[in-house]
């Protein structure tokens, strides 16, 4: 049984032994302009009513364990792992476990006006601009957004939630309304715009580098410029991103005697373990092992100019 299961299992037990009725749990993942992540555990069961609730905003929750029955004005779904809940803002649904405990979700909350130009990208107009359907099954074009949403809700570092919300929504549109999966032409001066944003990541590492910053920047909607810089650069923005500021922070360790903590705040990253594992994996060493090659501090190794 995968981590993520073992999860609803222990929150299962849990209820049990406090004698309480299922509900649902979530926990904000992450957050940005306009979207927001949020990982749902659900103890309901059989012997727990099902009641009416509101989609606030756009909605797609991907299904990671369990299942149950989803009803809304699109129809009903039966969802299962791998699949994907849509919900449009305004929308009530209702939720069952008719015939098995609990579930876990990562659900993707988008606002009506990111959505809508999202849906606008994805070749969407008038009334497809929301979904026409309750659901999409597993679907091989979908699965690695849904293993990289596993992932993170399992306590993988480093997830881009915002990355991922874009190409998500995107595609769920697309395939919901039966859409053209080709992302067609790059956008008139790709290279500058990218070039523009290169130029950017690489001035200032410790910088706000969203999805959504860079974008606007580059004069392009998030979805445009996510995969017209991934396209030239052969690297998703937030792998680039990720990459500049271990190559800061190793030109500090090799050359100034700054303490690893202060590096890993000042090159921009906001946990020390995650920089720790992140520069692990980078450069096959530990920021202090890394440091100790080069402790004369002089000139800085090949790998860190």
């Amino acid at each position: 049984m995968g981590k993520i299961a073992v999860a609803v299992q222990e929150a299962l037990k849990r209820r049990r032994e406090r004698g309480e009725a299922g509900r649902a749990v979530g926990r904000r993942v992450a957050a940005g302009q306009g979207w927001s992540v949020g990982d749902v555990t659900c103890t309901s069961g059989p012997q727990d009513r099902s009641f009416e609730e509101r989609h606030t905003r756009s909605t797609i929750a991907i299904v990671l364990a369990g299942s149950f029955q989803y009803r809304s004005p699109l129809g009903r779904g039966f969802m299962v792992p791998g699949s994907l809940l849509l919900g449009n803002a305004g929308h009530c649904y209702e939720c069952g476990h008719r015939h098995g405990e609990g579930d876990r979700c990562v659900a993707f909350y988008y606002q009506p006006e990111y959505f809508e130009r999202l849906a606008a990208d994805a070749g969407a107009t008038g009334t497809k601009l929301r979904f026409p359907v309750p659901r999409l099954p597993p679907l091989q074009a979908l699965a690695a957004l849904v293993a990289g949403a596993g992932a993170g809700a399992a306590g993988a570092a480093s997830v881009p939630w915002e990355e991922v919300g874009v190409r998500l929504a995107v595609g769920a549109v697309k395939l919901a309304a039966g859409l053209s999966w080709d992302d067609g032409a790059l956008p008139l001066n790709a290279e500058a715009r990218v070039t523009r944003a290169v130029r950017a990541i690489d001035g200032r590492p410790d910088g706000d580098l969203s999805l959504g910053t860079l974008a606007r920047e580059s004069g392009l909607s998030p979805y445009h410029f996510l995969r017209t810089f991934e396209r030239l650069t052969g690297v998703t923005p937030h792998q680039y991103v990720l990459r500049a500021r271990l190559r800061a922070a190793a030109t500090r360790l090799a050359t100034e005697a700054g303490r690893v903590i202060d590096v890993a705040l000042d090159s921009g990253f906001g946990d020390i373990s995650n920089f720790n594992r992140a520069f692990r994996t980078e450069f096959g060493a530990s920021p202090r092992a890394y440091r100790q090659r080069y402790a004369s501090y002089g000139s800085a190794p090949p790998s860190a100019r």
